[in-house]
């Protein structure tokens, strides 16, 4: 039995608490409603939910970063759910990349009178693209490269995101509606922000990321031998020749410095294949070097040569940035990793480098918690290399910014955003990303892509999008699935690495019968307990305790109310929202909590496994199962996002 309650008052600090992993999703993306779909089978609905919310499906399907899973409530029990890897799952048989691509059909929406300019193919511009010309925008990207995607392209391997899905994802967008495509039109070398305005467009979406290494200021970078790391990964990514030694050292411990030793490693290798050294290097080398993906190398041509990828950083392994993951797949594939060191000089000979001289890390951190690295005396050490590689981070190049296109930038050297609308200082002009907020996740710029369209529609035509609406639906009978607290974690399939290639795809993604038996690990944190019995359908609670009885988490207990402190901040608030305490409170006015005499169900919500055990033993049919659901009052799907 399915009804919907639209005049019921649930409390949103509360509800959030209970969708963890779509709070976590700055898209907006309820993951555990398609997981759950997948546990039943239904794929395409899956699907549905996957997608309808973000237009990047397919590619975050591979190289999310997955806030979604850091905040899954089953990772308290044992792990999180493999929700990315699900994600994939589902596109691989529905996106723009399957054989049978599932079209969203939406209401077409009426065709504005507004045009809008976005400036950058990456996330943030695709995004933002997307849910404008949903909404009926006609809208014109302007992309500085040869190739459409921005960062997605240029800065993440192939063996990590294939440009076939890439490409896939862009000319679904582009087919969203009234959307084209500009490419080698770059910002302030064939027009400016204020141009663009006088050209006639209504709005303009500053999209361009961060394509900028960081410097490293220590004596030798100037030595032939050191590159940035985002140089070289546009060159690797683009094709372009891109000379590299065969002892690299890369510098940095985030994601980018990992995919730089990773794509480094493949570079090695490549250029480096068939030179014979007269050397025969040492077993763990032939081991380093047999660690990497090509595969039509044998172990002959590895003894041709010692070549090795290390990596650099200031943190020790557990406290790089860089995910866990991503630090496995690199020591996995022979990446060495020198942790817990900084760069002291590059050390050169005639010119060009021959090592790295490195300082043990004292720590990283001060005690305020600034980034104020300090080293121990006397700890110098020198790793031998000719190649280093600076992927320390990166920073926006807004150079093409111009005092009339009235944009202002940080002391940072970031733009300067409304933190809800988006919109910068110019009226108008919004802006997004990573050259707003410096690096970050990807998901973090789909989100900022939607926030942009529904601040320039609201810009534009003055309409208001409402908060969505709650939908209640009682869950009758419910169940779990069997075992499924059990259920251990589902690895990733990954490709064996004797049969990796260099642009080949690592990760494999999983099957239907492992999606499944991973799906139905979920908790289901949508759905609730609910203890809302009364006199009239004889549901009042009779103290029974069954309910505490037969929970397998003790999550909840029957204390007497003068075992309570209610303090006068917690008597305030209910005061204050009557409304939503109803129920909970059985008419009791909260002047009375403290002193009248009676019982409470306390229920700790971290605990819960939404089994539903409770709510089957009630005798008198009091505690209940409901499922909430956030439904879209606004426009064409887009649902409002919160500011982050």
């Amino acid at each position: 039995m399915r009804m919907r309650f639209r005049d019921k008052k649930v409390d949103r600090d509360w509800l959030n608490s209970n969708f963890p992993c779509m709070m976590a999703c700055p898209a907006g993306t309820n993951a555990g409603r398609y997981v759950a779909l997948i546990a039943d089978g239904q794929f395409e609905e899956a699907y549905r939910w996957a997608r309808e919310p973000n237009p990047m499906a397919s590619v975050c399907g591979r190289v999310c970063a997955h806030p979604c899973e850091t905040a899954c409530r089953r990772g308290a029990i044992d792990k999180p759910i493999a929700i990315r890897a699900l994600k994939r799952f589902l596109t691989e048989r529905y996106g723009p990349e399957s054989r049978h691509p599932l079209v969203i059909h939406r209401e077409p929406a009426a065709k504005l009178p507004f045009r809008v300019a976005v400036v950058g193919s990456g996330p943030v511009g695709l995004s933002a693209a997307h849910d404008l010309a949903v909404m009926g925008y006609a809208v014109t990207i302007f992309e500085a490269a040869p190739v459409a995607g921005g960062m997605l392209r240029l800065g993440i391997p192939e063996y990590r995101l294939p440009r076939s899905v890439v490409d896939a994802q862009i000319r679904e967008i582009l087919e969203t509606g009234d959307v084209t495509l500009k490419l080698h039109s770059a910002a302030g070398r064939d027009y400016t922000i204020s141009g663009l305005r006088t050209q006639g467009f209504d709005a303009v979406v500053i999209a361009v990321g961060a394509h900028r290494s960081r410097d490293l200021s220590i004596p030798g970078v100037d030595l032939d031998g050191v590159h940035k790391g985002i140089d070289f990964l546009l060159n690797a990514n683009l094709g372009y020749r891109f000379t590299i030694g065969k002892k690299v050292v890369v510098i940095g411990g985030g994601n980018v410095a990992m995919d730089v030793a990773r794509s480094a490693a493949r570079e090695v290798l490549k250029q480096h294949a068939g030179e014979p050294e007269g050397v025969v290097p040492s077993e763990s080398n032939i081991a380093a070097v047999a660690s990497h993906e090509m595969v039509d190398i044998s172990l002959s041509a590895l003894r041709m040569g010692a070549r090795e990828v290390g990596i650099v950083c200031l943190e020790n392994r557990q406290q790089m940035p860089a995910a866990l993951e991503e630090i496995e797949e690199a020591e996995t594939e022979g990446i060495i990793l020198h942790d817990g060191r900084g760069p002291k000089q590059v050390v050169g000979r005639n010119g060009k480098v021959v090592g790295l001289e490195t300082v043990k890390t004292k720590w990283v951190f001060d005690s305020s918690g600034r980034f104020n690295p300090a080293f121990y005396e006397n700890s110098e050490s020198v790793i031998e290399c000719d190649t280093v590689i600076m992927a320390i981070g990166q920073t926006a190049k807004l150079d093409f910014l111009k005092p009339e296109d009235g944009v202002q930038i940080s002391p940072r050297g970031l733009i300067v955003a409304d933190p809800i609308t988006l919109m910068t200082s110019a009226p108008g002009v919004f802006a997004g990303g990573d050259c707003v907020f410096g690096p970050r996740l990807i998901i973090d710029s789909v989100g900022d892509g939607r926030r942009i369209a529904v601040g320039i529609d609201e810009y534009l035509t003055g309409r208001k999008r409402p908060d969505p609406e709650i939908e209640v639906e009682i869950v009758d009978h419910h169940r779990m699935f069997a075992d499924f607290i059990k259920l251990n974690r589902e690895p990733v399939p990954m490709l064996p690495l004797d049969r990796r290639t260099g642009v080949t795809e690592v990760e494999i993604g999983f099957d239907e019968e492992s999606a499944m038996r991973e799906a139905r690990r979920c908790l289901r944190c949508w759905i609730n307990t609910v203890f809302e019995g009364n006199e009239a359908d004889g549901s009042r609670c009779v103290l029974c305790g069954g309910c505490v009885d037969v929970c397998p988490e003790e999550c909840l207990k029957l204390v007497p109310l003068e075992q309570i402190n209610f303090a006068p901040e917690v008597l305030d608030h209910i005061q204050q929202n009557e409304q939503l305490y109803r129920v909970e409170l059985d008419d009791v006015a909260a002047e009375e909590l403290g002193i009248i005499t009676g019982s409470a169900m306390i229920k700790d919500e971290t605990r819960c496994i939404r089994c539903g055990l409770c709510a089957e033993r009630c005798p008198v049919q009091t505690i209940t199962m409901e499922a909430y659901h956030m439904v879209s009052t606004g426009l064409p799907e887009l649902i409002q996002l919160q500011a982050r």
